[in-house]
């Protein structure tokens, strides 16, 4: 048995691509085979291969316990059209040029259909603190039941308007919302327009100081969030007109689009202490940060220590020495008591004496 797994009728646009999948199951596994026949009533059905068509085919095949088949057409045009044809056989004779195969090949089938891609004019104005993002679709085109407006995965806005044109407002600059947004018109087969905000880069420091300990790793990172992507990144010194060179001295320099990074190995109190430039450039112009790297020793997570230990010495120090130099009590509790003792014994005895008296 074999079958196509993929809707039996597609709907695409030009430059879009498709995709057909074909399993096959059978005992020996048989062989799959794709073949393609054109709406134009003269064109005959032809077999397709990997590479085909100016290298716009894909084929791949697995053939594990059963087979599967993906075949793939990029960049469609006009003549893409048409009808794709599953085969699948597994007789010995199915590829003999004279003699027929005693199973005949299983068929299954799928229509293409490639509409041309309308033209969308889109534009981007800053009026007054906004940004104005709009679409129009000319020429003919499908039946338009509704737009969306989307940013990356996020959905911005939706109506179900009907009308070739669309648009989106933003508040703010257009530094702080560059990207690329699309125009989304509801449609079958579902067309999408492409708005661009384009900036100089807007360079940023993950952070504007950075501390490192001598002889340790120190990192120095700037990054770009604004579109279009950076091209090249290049990082200075304050006080050196050279650019620092990757691969140079204790210097790696590591870029990758919108991000840089800066390390340099066995840091040196007097050589790496200073302010760092990361500059960046892109279509529209340049931009850049500044890093201040401070650099210190290795005993400097000491010197909090030593200073506590310090004024605990001299407290204690403080203290004995006080203690030594007090002056001892005139007269000792002890005989304070016993004197006070004596004296009332003796009046007593005297009051005794006159009573006898």
């Amino acid at each position: 048995a074999g079958f196509i797994k993929s809707p039996l009728s597609q709907k695409r646009l030009t430059r879009d691509s498709v995709e057909l999948y074909c399993e096959a199951i059978g005992n020996p596994i048989p062989e799959i085979q794709w073949w393609f026949e054109g709406n134009d009533p003269n064109e005959t059905c032809a077999q397709l291969w990997d590479g085909a068509r100016q290298d716009r085919v894909k084929i791949n095949a697995t053939y594990n316990l059963h087979s599967t088949s993906t075949i793939s057409i990029a960049n469609l045009t006009a003549d893409d059209s048409g009808m794709y044809e599953c085969r699948a056989s597994n007789d010995p004779d199915r590829n003999h040029l004279s003699k027929s195969p005693k199973v005949k090949w299983i068929r299954s089938q799928a229509n293409v259909f490639v509409i041309e891609r309308p033209d969308i004019k889109s534009h981007v104005s800053d009026d007054s603190g906004k940004l104005v993002l709009t679409c129009n679709m000319t020429g003919p085109h499908p039946t338009i039941e509704g737009h969306e407006w989307m940013h990356g995965e996020k959905v911005l806005h939706t109506d179900a308007q009907s009308s070739a044109f669309t648009s989106y407002t933003i508040e703010g600059k257009m530094e702080e919302h560059s990207g690329v947004y699309e125009c989304v018109y509801k449609t079958s087969p579902v067309i999408k327009g492409q708005v661009n905000i384009s900036v100089p880069p807007q360079v940023m420091a993950y952070k504007k100081s950075e501390h490192g300990n001598e002889g340790d790793t120190g990192v120095l990172t700037c990054k770009n969030p604004s579109f279009p992507p950076v091209s090249s990144w290049v990082w200075y010194k304050t006080g050196h007109q050279e650019p620092i060179i990757n691969g140079s001295g204790r210097y790696i320099i590591k870029s990758s689009g919108n991000k840089t990074e800066l390390r340099i190995l066995k840091l040196n109190i007097e050589e790496d202490t200073g302010d760092y430039h990361c500059n960046a450039t892109n279509s529209l112009g340049s931009g850049s940060a500044s890093v201040n790297l401070r650099v210190r020793s290795r005993l400097a997570a000491l010197w909090p220590f030593l200073g506590i230990v310090a004024e605990v010495l001299v407290l204690v120090t403080i203290i004995f020495i006080y203690e030594k130099r007090r002056k001892p009590d005139e007269v000792p509790d002890g005989k304070r008591c016993l004197g006070k003792s004596n004296a009332t014994n003796h009046k007593d005895k005297n009051v005794r004496q006159r009573n006898a008296n």
